[in-house]
């Protein structure tokens, strides 16, 4: 799995004319899933983001966790965090999970998320979305499951 975190005041994703996710201050996650990621990396990742110490404390230095501060959490999937531009103009999709088994962890990761007290909003599964945010910073992070 690969994800990327922008730590944001604020951010919603829309389909269409439908707002479909909506937070305040936390964590916008787009989340790619690759075709031989399990559910241990979901876990992997969903701790990782949540412990992670990127929100600031009395002194102003990265030192609170997502869980510490009580921010939430927009995940939105995105296979194209899979794609491989290293050759040619066009990306390379190979690596990305197939719909049924990207939807399935995708669903497993927020419900973990969920589990940890964390209010979670998503994005519509292999919809066309479109996502705001203002980014808090910018801090913005990649982070990949262990393999």
């Amino acid at each position: 799995m690969r994800a990327v975190i922008q730590r944001v005041k604020k951010s919603s994703v829309r389909t269409g004319d439908e707002i479909v996710g909506r937070i305040g201050p936390g964590l916008l996650v787009l989340l790619g899933v690759a075709k031989e990621d399990r559910q241990s990396d979901a876990d992997h990742l969903v701790n990782k983001i949540a412990n992670l110490r990127i929100f600031e404390d009395d002194n102003g230095k990265m030192n609170r966790s997502l869980l510490e501060t009580g921010g939430q959490i927009l995940v939105v999937s995105q296979f194209t965090l899979l794609g491989d531009c290293r050759k040619g103009r066009r990306p390379s999709f190979v690596a990305a999970a197939d719909p049924a088994m990207a939807a399935e962890l995708y669903a497993y990761f927020v419900e973990q998320v969920r589990c940890l007290g964390i209010g979670v909003e998503t994005g519509r599964f292999r919809a066309l979305m479109e996502v705001s945010l203002i980014n808090d910073g910018p801090v913005t992070l990649v982070l990949e499951s262990q393999r």
